[in-house]
């Protein structure tokens, strides 16, 4: 074989060889799109309404105080329970207190009207505390939005509104507080002052698929 055919040969290989490499490399279509996603918390927002429930003085054994609140979800959230935890503070003002005031003044009932169905129906409470006194309470956290069914709402088929605050809404509440009169001596509680510190702790409901 000639030089120059041998060359040739070679040239060709060459040439194909990088057709080769070439053909390997190709164009495409492409077409990028970017979304925005946002990821927004929503609010546990739960008031009180007066804030001061009770103020009152002169008080003696045997006195029944009643008052009304409301309790409003002002945020974004449902609310699923709402926790009442309590406290006070005694001021003793002979000095001379033996017993604990919060023992002798009893809380007869908190009422959740909206739960209830009925508005207020004298002698059928829906009850979230139902006799105990301020003393027992400390220790018990009672929800103060839950439907606890009572007798005659039950008998007239008034069953209230479910458990817990939706957004948006509120509960009327009731509540009643006597100074027990135990028919002995209380004269160590002549010009005490009994301050009571409700706390109402909202929770969320649980997560749901979005």
């Amino acid at each position: 074989m000639s030089i120059k055919k041998k060359l040739g040969m070679g040239i060709a290989s060459a040439t194909l060889g990088i057709a080769l490499i070439g053909g390997g490399t190709f164009a495409y279509f492409n077409d990028v799109e970017e979304t925005t996603n946002t990821f927004a918390a929503g609010t546990l927002d739960l008031s009180v309404d007066p804030t001061t429930i009770v103020d009152v003085g002169n008080l003696k054994p045997g006195d029944t105080i009643v008052r009304e609140f409301v309790l409003s979800n002002d945020g974004s959230l449902d609310i699923s329970s709402i926790d009442l935890l309590t406290d006070y503070i005694v001021n003793d003002a002979q000095g001379d207190n033996t017993e604990d005031f919060g023992r002798h003044i009893k809380v007869l009932f908190l009422e959740n009207a909206d739960k209830t169905g009925d508005g207020w129906i004298i002698g059928d409470y829906n009850d979230v505390i139902s006799e105990t006194t301020l003393y027992d309470l400390k220790s018990q956290t009672p929800d103060a939005v839950e439907n606890v069914q009572g007798f005659f709402t039950w008998l007239l088929g008034l069953n209230g509104e479910s458990s817990g605050l939706e957004a948006g809404t509120s509960d009327q509440m009731y509540v009643a507080f006597e100074f027990v009169d135990n028919g002995q001596d209380q004269n160590q509680f002549q010009g005490d002052s009994l301050e009571l510190a409700w706390t109402f702790n909202a929770h969320q409901t649980e997560g749901e698929m979005k």
